[in-house]
């Protein structure tokens, strides 16, 4: 596919058309980078984005209500 650089400012912009963003799953944010004489655009990736969604520490709580310390256990430790 063939596009123009339009000027924006004192700078150039290409726009890239919707299904193509789509394709790579880009939103809003990019990594942008020079390779040789390329430009490389992808999407801006964070990696433990939405780990925490839908976390309810009350639960959580339950899983660790199980666990018993021992005498042994607490022989091992210095305080």
């Amino acid at each position: 596919m063939r596009s123009t650089l339009r000027k924006i400012g004192n700078s150039r912009g290409v726009l890239i058309p919707a299904p193509f963003l789509s394709a790579c799953r880009i939103d809003d944010e990019i990594e942008m980078r020079l390779e040789g004489d390329r430009i490389v655009i992808e999407p801006l990736r964070q990696p433990r984005l939405g780990w925490f969604d839908g976390y309810q520490p009350s639960k959580d709580d339950d899983a660790w209500s199980e666990l018993i310390e021992t005498e042994e256990e607490n022989d091992e430790w210095q305080w």
